[in-house]
């Protein structure tokens, strides 16, 4: 073996920068410098992250080939200066060297990172033209390119026109369906991924476990998650972090915060995701105090919280009415912890403040904070809900012309409006409100509920309980059994549990026999199918009503058994005549 070749094997084995350095000085001393001895120097800079280095040895070159090119793009992108990348790549296309298909992946990988789609549709067309779409590491960038913005009918079309695909791009477009709430095409599809691995040998990777983990959260599938939690296991990757993250969030998303702190609590040392996960997990189910006492034993083992982190403790101080510790975190970020409080966490704070009843330091909070799309939306929706709470039409005269600039979800500022005009006795208001959607033909999304039994999800909407099957008498029978021995407690709410259902927070409209509230429905049938001992959880599309709050929390007391709704906003835990969220909600 010749001089040069022990060292350029020396530097394909680098660990550290010396040895990169040292590698370099002898290469130059033998006068060795051939283009592909400058591309191995490049490449060992670039694995250890010192791109200007590489670029100053790129800059050195008389005649850069591909592989040059390509290699200081890479390098630009794993650095996150994809800016840096792309202005390489356009600055390629007028020179000798040619792009490959590596070189267009990671140009378009450079646009995925500065989310740049009318750039990335660009690079797009010329891959079309120059032949190299047909490559699997091509198409799997382009997938991942228009997973990433939100195209999911576009990422959609790209794996159906692979002719080869990997398990990169299996797991790019299951996650883009787990990413853009569509959870349960993300689940068919890993469904055809085990079907199709069968035959050409193909294992997911963290990645896919992680997306279909997030896919079963999102659409409150317990059975299929632990199903994957067991899978994940098998192969070894429950110790890698983000799976670990991913599995915190779907217990606890779907109902089982006690399993997810399971998960967290297997974890050797955890990091800032595990942390960060079991402190938005705790918050969600009211358990304010313990999400804040993982954020402080977080900081003592030496984690650097994030902002995400710090939203976390934000919503626990939320929903638990810890106010005054809330805002001395909120104005502490930037000091303490060097992040600068984004427009999430002062909406969080503007809901915070509006749920304790201090509407008008909210107010003005809502005014100060310069939000726009979802953030807008979600900040004044917030403001407008505590107002029926508390009477204040002044401000939710303001909130309900702000949210009805919105194209979407305008029937939620309605219908938030039309409950703060009943709310202080002002029918005839509520009433135009009500009339002004119908002319519009605006409509609210309708409220469903679901149980999980067997890997089956059985749904069921406001008075219909032709889910249940041949079991619908039983149901029908049990709740009005319950509704008779919760009024020998007491309870006075709901008129028989009948109401108008699929409107949030009292919009039921008191004493209007529409039909049963899905959340009832689907307790009805998960206590006659589910045996005894075994946590009923059910998860609902909307808020749950207080009439149903009150009744769930009797219920659980007569049963005896343990009960879990997960609503839009939050999780609620009944146990013994209680709720986690002690009635502030």
């Amino acid at each position: 073996m010749s001089l040069d070749s022990a060292i350029i094997r020396r530097l394909r084995g680098s660990s550290d920068l010396l040895t990169v350095a040292s590698s370099h000085a002898a290469l130059i001393k033998s006068g060795a410098l051939t283009a592909s001895v400058f591309n191995h120097l490049i490449n060992a800079y670039v694995r250890r992250e010192v791109v200007r280095d590489a670029h100053k040895l790129f800059d050195e070159m008389t005649a850069p080939d591909v592989v040059s090119w390509t290699s200081l793009m890479a390098g630009y992108v794993h650095v996150a200066l994809p800016g840096d990348a792309l202005s390489l790549f356009h600055y390629m296309l007028n020179c000798e060297a040619r792009p490959n298909a590596f070189t267009y992946a990671t140009a378009i990988n450079a646009c995925s990172r500065l989310a740049d789609l009318a750039l990335g549709r660009t690079i797009h067309a010329r891959v079309e033209t120059c032949g190299v779409r047909s490559d699997v590491v091509v198409s799997s960038s382009l997938l991942d390119m228009y997973g990433k913005s939100n195209e999911v009918e576009d990422a959609r079309k790209i794996f159906d026109d692979m002719i080869e695909r990997n398990v990169v791009s299996w797991g790019s477009m299951i996650s883009t369906y787990a990413q853009n709430a569509r959870g349960h095409e993300a689940l068919a599809l890993f469904g055809e991924f085990l079907r199709a691995s069968s035959s050409v040998s193909l294992v997911p990777n963290h990645f896919m476990f992680s997306s279909v983990v997030n896919a079963c959260a999102s659409v409150g599938r317990l059975g299929l998650g632990r199903s994957a939690h067991a899978s994940i296991v098998c192969r070894g990757y429950d110790s890698n972090e983000v799976v670990a993250g991913a599995l915190i969030d779907m217990y606890s998303k779907c109902g089982s915060i006690d399993y997810a702190r399971k998960v967290f609590d297997h974890i050797e040392c955890p990091s800032l995701v595990p942390y960060t996960s079991m402190i938005i997990a705790a918050a969600k189910y009211g358990l304010g105090s313990h999400s804040l006492e993982l954020f402080d034993e977080m900081i003592a083992q030496g984690v650097k919280p994030n902002s995400v982190t710090l939203l976390g403790v934000l919503h626990a101080c939320n929903h638990c009415g810890l106010v005054d510790i809330g805002l001395l975190h909120l104005n502490s970020m930037r000091d303490r912890h060097g992040i600068a409080p984004s427009t999430r966490h002062y909406t969080s704070v503007v809901d915070m403040l509006a749920r304790a009843g201090r509407l008008d330091e909210a107010h003005e909070l809502s005014k100060q904070v310069k939000a726009e799309g979802d953030d807008a939306l979600m900040l004044w929706s917030s403001l407008l809900s505590a107002c029926r709470t508390y009477q204040r039409l002044d401000i939710a005269s303001e909130a309900g012309k702000r949210l009805a600039e919105f194209d979407r979800d305008v029937a939620g500022a309605y219908v938030a409006m039309s409950n703060a005009y009943v709310a202080v006795g002002q029918l005839e208001s509520a009433t135009r409100i009500w009339a002004e959607m119908s002319r519009r033909g605006i409509r609210k999304e309708p409220a469903c509920s679901w149980v999980e039994l067997k890997d089956v999800a059985y749904v069921f909407y406001a008075g219909e309980v032709s889910s249940a099957g041949p079991r619908q008498v039983e149901v029908m029978e049990l709740l009005k059994e319950l509704e008779r021995r919760m009024r020998e407690r007491g309870y006075v709410g709901g008129g028989n549990g009948w109401g108008l259902d699929g409107v949030e927070e009292g919009e039921e409209g008191k004493g209007v026999m529409v039909g049963v509230h899905s959340e009832r429905l689907a307790l009805g049938f998960g206590l006659i199918s589910i045996p005894k001992g075994i946590t009923i959880r059910v998860m609902k599309n909307l808020r749950m009503c207080k009439d149903c709050h009150e009744a769930f929390k009797l219920i659980s007391d007569i049963v005896e058994r343990e009960l879990v709704v997960r609503d839009l906003n939050r999780f609620h835990l009944f146990r013994n005549g209680s709720c986690t969220c002690r009635d502030y909600w």
